[in-house]
């Protein structure tokens, strides 16, 4: 579902703002530094619980306050549906929480249900400059919308993996304790296997998308290649054997789906030790590209899409051929701009003005 109303309160220059979204095309203009990215961060905290700029959420606290609030309503796809209510608080020193519909939610990722978004932002090219961290966020996003069920095998395969290191560090004073590690290793085995192939699944799935839209957009033939987090034809079981000793040693497990990747090769090499800057951008604007393409088939509706400057570091061909793979998606589109002129995706549906914090309609 699209976003409609969003009130914002203490994040970051954002001190109370209070707006109307439209379904379509949302323009946010404003001077560097007056509060543009901020808007758009909001959106995708209520959206994924967290921020695209930090790991920390509670840095998006204003100066002086000791939380932040950010409520939203989803706009139905037609007159019959229902709009969906969702909040979230981040308060210092305090766990995060968030409610959909008035109930406060059991993960976070109930919030990703009630609001898929997406961020295309100057920073996109850490997807495939960065470490695995980023990609395998961006593999369980997808993941999670396509596979039922994936964010509870996720949650069970994190709690084993806990006890499991838990465990491996016991062990280092006390080898009576070795004979926990065959329980353990059962069933992070049995929920590993199953991540594993969700994310192979998805990924399958999402190759055709991926093979179409990074040769439109960056004229590039590159691979992507799946990374289970262990060795490929090896059941996980016995590579948790395997390691054993290892592991021990170093207190943590080694082999598993919390270590995967999505690994990025031109002609057989890392795409990260031979593309240019301007071409990991490209080439990591294609993977949400291409990701939105298969959720735009799967879900009811497309997730919204965050755009953050998109013309700022693209020449005009490659930003007409940007605009030609974005206009399909048909995606609720909020982008920030300098100026109101020669917008790329042509008239927005909704300008906001945004100076020093403050936002207007208009």
């Amino acid at each position: 579902m699209s976003l409609g109303a969003l009130s914002i309160q203490n994040l970051r220059c954002l001190r109370q703002v209070d707006l109307e979204l439209h379904p379509g095309r949302n323009l946010i203009i404003g001077a560097n530094g007056s509060g543009k990215t901020s808007l758009l961060e909001a959106v995708f905290l209520l959206g994924r619980g967290r921020s695209f700029r930090t790991r920390n959420s509670e840095r998006l606290i204003s100066h002086g306050e000791s939380r932040l609030v950010v409520f939203g309503r989803t706009l139905p796809p037609d007159a019959s549906g229902i709009p969906t209510a969702l909040g979230i608080q981040v308060t210092r020193g305090e766990p995060t929480i968030a409610k959909v519909q008035g109930a406060f939610t059991q993960t976070l990722a109930d919030l990703s249900a009630a609001l898929p978004v997406q961020v295309i932002d100057p920073g996109v090219h850490k997807l495939v400059e960065d470490s695995a961290y980023r990609r395998r966020r961006w593999m369980d996003w997808a993941t999670f919308h396509v596979e039922h069920g994936f964010v509870e095998v996720w949650a069970n395969y994190t709690r084993a993996l806990k006890q499991r290191n838990a465990v491996l560090k016991q062990i280092q004073t006390d080898r009576g304790a070795t004979g926990q590690l065959d329980a353990w290793d059962s069933e992070l085995a049995q929920l590993g296997e199953k991540l594993a192939q969700s994310r192979r699944r998805v990924l399958e799935d999402l190759r055709p998308h991926w093979q179409a839209t990074v040769l439109a957009l960056a004229d590039l033939n590159l691979e992507l290649v799946y990374f289970q987090g262990w060795g490929r034809g090896t059941p996980l079981l016995e590579s948790l054997q395997a390691f054993r000793e290892r592991d021990v040693q170093r207190g943590s497990t080694h082999a598993g789906p919390h270590r995967a990747d999505v690994i990025l090769k031109l002609d057989g090499k890392l795409a990260r030790d031979t593309l240019s800057r301007g071409q990991q951008k490209l080439a990591a604007v294609s993977m949400i590209l291409a990701q939105l393409r298969l959720l735009t088939t799967l879900l009811p509706e497309p997730p919204t899409l965050l755009l953050d400057d998109p013309a700022a570091e693209l020449d005009p061909e490659r930003l007409t051929r940007f605009i030609d793979q974005v206009a399909p998606l048909r995606s609720q589109l909020v982008l920030t701009s300098l100026t109101a002129g020669g917008q790329p995706f042509g008239q927005p549906d909704r300008v906001f003005h945004v100076e020093q914090g403050r936002v207007s309609e208009g």
